[in-house]
């Protein structure tokens, strides 16, 4: 539906074709037909009066001399069965030279004309596996395989006309003729491919439409194919909303196969106005779905845009920034939904963005508070309380020690009740609160202390 890479499988399935094409264009010509010679017909003996007496011929014996016999005439060479002038035995295969020149060749220019490789095989037919390895070192090399938009032979042109003006030689390189039109991008290609196909007729759509109505897929097939050049007129009309031109010419193609669908000639309309209703439904469902990072539901796209609309309208009027309030009224709607709209209307930006000028190597995400992470003054500071509460602690027992911990979250941050340390060591909140006392007790009669209370 980003430039035209053929891979080894599109490059095959290309040269099947120029082999296909190759043959059919081989110079043929008619054996030449010798006349087949007229029968020898002997005339009927006519009655004529005999004055003299003859002499009786022998019985069986023909009364008139006969001619001399024509020549056998040959069979004439069957009508259908062109000759073809090309050579008894297989062609010679390229040499090496020849493919390295047309590689070196194509790598200056980036890509690989048919009638390069024609001119170096000679009959592609008679040399598949070679010519098969050399697809790969095109792909390889990642040369692109073009052809001219004229046709393979130039446009009508004999094989030897084209082949002079290709030919390679060591001294000097030829001009190689290539089309201005000539590009590696993919939807050139596209709409180049499409370009070819003809348009229907009012008459042929209904024709083919009573077609489909049987279930004809080629009847289907035609119709989409004669309208793919009307989905990318619609779809250029959406290039520049997050999604690339193949993307919104794909998506189209889905609302024309639908359309194809359901069309109904009955009612006669021309199948271009309802398809185009079908395709623009598709391409604005997939900006709806795909064009954010975060998906928002299709009539909320419907409702921002029309938000936005009335936004650039009214900065043209007053001359500023709208408020809320007036876009409220503008849009008949509560203070609160414009609010939500403008807030959910805002595209999001990546971390990873860069910031300031080229060689500046400034992210986004280096300008924005890390609210997670405690300033190093404060990280010294805890530490050193970490390690004095420790200290206060280390002449308790092991009981008093982890009540504490669990009162005060000393251990995982999290307090927790008397009645949940109780239950912990099985026995009452009360106890608890008892050896709770009793170990603060023996923290305050230490020396460290004075250093607790500066927390």
């Amino acid at each position: 539906m980003g430039s035209f890479m053929a891979s080894k499988g599109s490059l095959t399935s290309k040269m099947k074709k120029l082999v296909k094409r190759v043959t059919s264009k081989s110079v043929t010509k008619k054996a030449p037909v010798k006349p087949i010679a007229k029968k020898s017909v002997v005339n009927p003996m006519k009655k004529t009066a005999v004055k003299a007496p003859v002499k009786t011929a022998a019985k069986g014996a023909a009364l008139v001399s006969p001619k001399p016999a024509a020549k056998k005439a040959e069979p004439a060479t069957p009508k259908g069965k062109p000759f073809i002038a090309r050579p008894d035995k297989k062609s010679p295969p390229p040499s090496e030279e020849t493919l390295n020149r047309v590689i070196e060749r194509g790598m200056t220019r980036g890509f690989v004309t048919e009638n390069e490789v024609l001119f170096a095989f000679g009959f592609v037919e008679d040399h598949t596996d070679l010519f098969e390895e050399f697809l790969d070192r095109l792909e390889r090399k990642g040369l692109h395989f073009v052809e001219l938009k004229e046709g393979f032979l130039g446009g009508g042109k004999s094989r030897d006309d084209v082949y002079d003006k290709l030919r390679i030689t060591v001294d000097k390189k030829a001009e190689i003729p290539i089309s201005a039109e000539l590009t590696q991008d993919s939807i050139q290609m596209y709409l180049r491919e499409i370009g070819k196909i003809p348009l229907l007729s009012a008459e042929e759509e209904v024709a083919l439409a009573k077609r489909k109505e049987r279930n004809d897929k080629e009847a289907e097939r035609r119709l989409i194919e004669a309208n793919l050049r009307l989905v990318v007129s619609i779809a250029k009309k959406f290039v520049g909303k997050q999604l690339s031109l193949l993307d919104l010419i794909q998506e189209g193609n889905v609302g024309l196969f639908r359309a194809v669908k359901k069309f109904e000639y009955r009612k006669g309309y021309k199948f271009s106005t309802y398809a185009t209703w079908w395709i623009r439904q598709a391409i604005t469902r997939a900006l709806a779905d795909q064009s954010r990072t975060i998906r928002i539901p299709v009539h909320m796209v419907e409702t921002i845009n029309r938000f936005k609309q009335i936004e650039r309208r009214l900065i043209q009027d007053l001359g500023r920034e709208p408020l809320l309030e007036e876009l409220a009224a503008e849009m008949d709607m509560p203070l609160e939904k414009v609010q939500h709209i403008q807030k959910i209307s805002q595209e999001t930006v990546s971390l990873e963005t860069s910031v300031g000028d080229d060689d500046d190597d400034s992210k986004l995400e280096d300008f924005i508070e890390d609210v997670k992470n405690i300033s190093p003054d404060k990280a010294a500071a805890r530490q050193l309380l970490r390690d004095y509460v420790h200290e206060a602690m280390r002449d308790l027992t092991p009981r008093e020690q982890k009540i504490l911990e669990m009162r005060f979250g000393l251990e995982d941050g999290v307090s927790h009740t008397l009645e949940e340390v109780g239950r912990e060591f099985d026995v009452t909140r009360e106890r608890i609160r008892q050896i709770e006392a009793k170990a603060l007790e023996k923290i305050q009669q230490k020396d460290i202390i004075h250093k607790l209370r500066d927390y």
